[in-house]
């Protein structure tokens, strides 16, 4: 098993058509395998930016997720409870946005590389030997 998480910007980019080859790659391999995971808290993060014009979409924001989590390959990867306080409990200096808090802790519980490329997050991959990143 080698899952796949996607960064919320990372499902934004899959679904557009802006993803850098390497990183198609990978996902479409997990895809195959029903390995490619997206959070839940992706859909709010695309809502925000949405609500907060920084994101511009061609449907609208429901038709938009929707059209996300049913990607062929696609698994919702739950935020449990566990990933939650997972999530406060990072060890190191973890980066201070939640959102990249509750994707690295979900990243862990499920054994999965984290898609991103989000500099916070790779810096913190660097002294984190369990968060493993896939840069987009």
């Amino acid at each position: 098993m080698n899952p796949i998480l996607l960064d919320t910007h990372a499902a934004v980019w899959l679904i557009d058509g802006r993803l850098g080859s390497d990183a198609a790659n990978e996902i479409e391999a997990a895809s195959e395998r029903d390995e490619l995971l997206v959070s839940p808290v992706s859909a709010w993060e695309i809502a925000l930016l949405v609500n907060k014009r920084r994101l511009t979409l061609a449907m609208g924001v429901e038709e938009y997720v929707r059209a996300l989590f049913s990607l062929p390959g696609v698994v919702v990867a739950a935020l449990t409870p566990s990933i939650a306080v997972a999530a406060a409990n990072l060890p190191h200096k973890p980066p201070s946005d939640p959102i990249d808090r509750m994707l690295i802790a979900s990243a862990s519980a499920y054994g999965a590389r984290l898609v991103t490329r989000d500099r916070a997050i790779r810096n913190y991959a660097k002294t984190t030997p369990t968060l493993r990143c896939i840069v987009c």
